[in-house]
């Protein structure tokens, strides 16, 4: 059995302490797709750490974790990220897997990223520059390099091959930085890397499912940025929906049972794109100051705004939710009144569809208002004591998308969520 567990937003909607929360009910914790430019937060023994690669799962002593073949790995983060783990006293090559099948991510890559974005001018994707979208099209241009080529003697030989065409692709971008400090960082995190558990993923996990073990699917970013149903071309390189468990993983359709999501209790996003609701005011700012709205991986402030519930119940439709997290419930405690956009008006026809290319079209939201609950909600722990108002809001959250809260995050804390 696989459950799923996602983001319905532009990602950052708090996923990592979600999925260290739920980790104890489950054996494995295998993340399917994305890359570094994933920042899972999670808080342990008090302290902050953002989990880049690493499931998070990794602090549960019991808990398996697989990094499964969908995603694109960073050697060197990798690398850094378990030295920062070790500091908590957890060794993460103990219970940590990686598939032989999923694709690296080469300096070379990173230097195309950060290229290719110079080159678009004033029509920037918002890039992590981390080299995702250069990995994620060397795997469907069939050519990039596997975590099961590392145990190839003729590693260093492929590796030149491909870092002699990305050359060429670089000197068509007049791109001359000098990269051999990274691919130094490269080689040391590859032989690092070599003393990791490299299985045959699909297999592993499969077996593990045979064997009545209870698997949790980790998404990165978010549903938006899937780069089909997203809000393309200002998007991911990968499948961010509950189907890129299937292609991440290697497990069949009828293995996944309950789709987990995640949703903010309002709406951001980082770098550039469509966003309905973002609000370009003070209500905007103090949502991003109380929020802490920076990104985990970039530290780049996140465009803040209402919660966009036509975008949600697309989300909601293309994963098949079955429930709903809500975090960051506590931000919204010191606002005297919320909106949530219920239908989007475009070329004065309203809509509760989400269209084809937002970035052609001039959408302006509709709200319905709801009154504030301005009470400190980050010390309660029953439903029962949520504030009256606070509770009309997420009936009506319910009511609309079809698909119940069953859980609320009011605080950054491992214990603060409250079961709805």
């Amino acid at each position: 059995m696989v459950d799923v567990l996602l983001g319905l937003q532009w990602g950052d909607e708090g996923k990592g302490k979600i999925v260290d929360y739920f980790a104890p009910q489950y054996d494995i914790i295998a993340r399917f797709q994305g890359g570094p430019n994933a920042g899972h937060t999670l808080y342990v023994k008090g302290e902050k750490i953002v989990l880049h690669q690493i499931p998070s799962g990794i602090f549960h002593e019991n808990t398996t974790n697989l990094i499964g073949n969908g995603v694109v790995l960073d050697a060197v983060t990798l690398k850094k990220e378990y030295d920062k783990v070790a500091a908590f006293g957890v060794d993460g090559r103990k219970n940590l897997y990686i598939s032989e099948r999923t694709h690296l991510i080469l300096p070379t890559h990173r230097a195309l990223d950060k290229a290719s974005e110079l080159s678009k001018g004033n029509e920037k994707i918002g890039s992590t520059l981390k080299g995702i979208g250069p990995a994620y099209m060397d795997k469907t241009g069939r050519n990039g390099l596997r975590v099961g080529d590392l145990l190839d003697k003729n590693f260093t030989t492929q590796y030149i091959k491909l870092r002699l065409k990305h050359q060429r692709l670089l000197d068509s971008f007049g791109f001359n930085e000098d990269i051999s400090e990274w691919e130094e960082e490269f080689f040391e995190a590859i032989e690092f890397m070599r003393t990791f558990k490299i299985v045959n993923g699909e297999y592993f996990i499969n077996e593990k499912i045979r064997e009545g073990k209870k698997v949790l699917a980790e998404g990165a970013q978010g549903s938006m940025l899937d780069v089909d149903f997203g809000t393309f071309p200002f998007v991911t390189s990968s499948n961010t929906i509950s189907a890129g468990v299937c292609t991440g993983l290697g497990v069949a359709p009828q293995k996944i049972k309950e789709v987990i999501g995640v949703t903010k209790a309002y709406c951001t996003r980082v770098g550039s794109g469509p966003f309905p609701t973002e609000l370009h005011d003070e209500t905007g700012e103090r949502l991003r100051k109380i929020g802490n709205e920076f990104g985990a991986t970039t530290g780049r402030p996140r465009r803040c705004g209402w919660i966009d519930l036509v975008a949600l119940d697309f989300a909601c439709m293309v994963n098949g939710v079955t429930q709903l997290v809500m975090t960051k419930a506590d931000v919204l405690d010191a606002f005297e009144e919320l909106s949530a956009c219920t239908s989007y008006g475009i070329d004065g026809v309203q809509q509760k569809m989400v269209p084809y290319q937002m970035t052609k079209l001039a959408i302006e939201p509709n709200y319905v208002q709801y009154k504030g609950w301005q009470t400190d909600i980050t010390r309660i722990t029953e439903s029962d004591s949520l504030p009256a108002e606070m509770k009309t809001y997420i009936k009506f959250i319910n009511e609309y998308l079809g698909v119940p809260v069953t859980y609320i995050s009011n605080g950054p804390g491992r214990d603060q969520i409250i079961k709805a």
